[in-house]
């Protein structure tokens, strides 16, 4: 039995402690906003935030994440950055397919938490590892940017 506290709420399951972080949200508690891309950590679309920085659940084993506080997607809205990051991807209208976006807003909402007005080279650095195979790219960018109010 592990527990992990998942969005300030304490769960205690019964799964190996090598098990992927993403599976056990997803199947396991039922949280399926993180998605499932490529199970390597190269697309992105599975971050999640453990004590505020951004993990890839994909590779991310569960014995990792115990005594740490996992944020997901559905609590990101929560917190200050994600809150504007949420915002300002509904007020520039990013999203295209989707699929991508929890991952992307995961990532951006890190980024304003420790960099309130990023630079394009901060946004770069702290997206360049989330796919988005419809090339939203530069709406993600400017959500960034509409999010701290540059």
């Amino acid at each position: 039995m592990v527990t992990l506290k998942i969005n300030g709420t304490a769960h205690t399951v019964d799964v190996p402690t090598d098990m992927p972080l993403l599976w056990v949200l997803r199947d396991v508690i039922g949280l399926t906003g993180t998605k499932f891309g490529c199970g390597m950590a190269l697309c992105g679309a599975c971050t999640v935030h453990l004590d505020g920085r951004p993990v890839r659940s994909c590779v991310t084993p569960v014995a990792a994440a115990t005594a740490k506080q996992i944020t997901t997607i559905e609590a990101i809205g929560e917190t200050p950055g994600g809150r504007k990051a949420q915002q300002a991807w509904l007020d520039l209208d990013v999203v295209q397919c989707g699929y991508c976006q929890s991952g992307q807003i995961m990532s951006a909402a890190a980024l304003l938490a420790t960099k309130p007005h990023p630079t394009d080279a901060d946004i770069d650095a702290a997206l360049g590892g989330n796919i988005c195979r419809c090339g939203t790219y530069p709406r993600i960018r400017a959500a960034i940017k509409h999010a701290a109010g540059d």
